[in-house]
């Protein structure tokens, strides 16, 4: 086991700006997970050793989360490659669980998470499926694969699709290099070699 690059802070070791952060956070729709002493569980802890940046993050994630233009299956099929993609433990432990209640059927979420077939039954998740394993392998959408983007979802949805592949990546990526564990008593997430 790889061991975690910052120990987890407490509430009681927090200055202001960490603190009204901190509030921010309680105040979310969904709760952020907390270690038994109070700290932040996943991406948050690292947000809240930089307050500033922390809380534009925190933002983003909200308005994709809570205001996007995305269903909530079309957003956690999407946030589920990209923790495949990653590797990403916590990102897939955190949103499995929201992909399946948001409807996904269980056969495809294994897939995503084994490296299968993603072959939605759903036009418009099929679009958002081959739109977002492009980005994630090349780095770039092709005009056909676009084009197929703005029709299902609209300008707004392709572009909000974007946005959630970049800051769901940016959260993997950040939660690898801070070695970032999942919670305790967790089950493990086995991505394939």
């Amino acid at each position: 086991m790889v061991s975690r690059r910052l120990r987890p802070l407490r509430p009681d070791e927090l200055d202001d700006e960490q603190r009204a952060f901190l509030t921010a956070l309680d105040e979310r729709p969904r709760p952020v997970q907390r270690g038994a002493d109070g700290s932040l569980e996943g991406p948050f802890d690292a947000m809240l050793r930089a307050p500033r940046s922390g809380v534009a993050l925190q933002g983003v994630g909200a308005a994709l989360r809570y205001r996007g233009v995305l269903s909530d299956r079309e957003r956690e099929l999407a946030i589920l490659l990209v923790a495949a993609h990653h590797r990403a433990a916590f990102e897939w432990h955190a949103h499995a669980p929201l992909a399946r209640a948001a409807g996904l059927p269980d056969a495809l979420v294994e897939s995503v998470r084994t490296g299968g077939a993603v072959e939605p039954a759903d036009p418009g998740e099929r679009v958002v499926a081959g739109a977002v394993t492009q980005l994630l392998t090349t780095g770039d959408v092709d005009d056909p694969t676009w084009a197929a983007a703005v029709a299902a979802l609209g300008e707004a949805g392709a572009v909000e699709l974007t946005t959630v592949v970049g800051y769901y990546s940016l959260l993997a990526l950040q939660m690898r290099v801070l070695r970032v564990p999942l919670p305790e008593g967790a089950a493990p997430v086995v991505f394939p070699a």
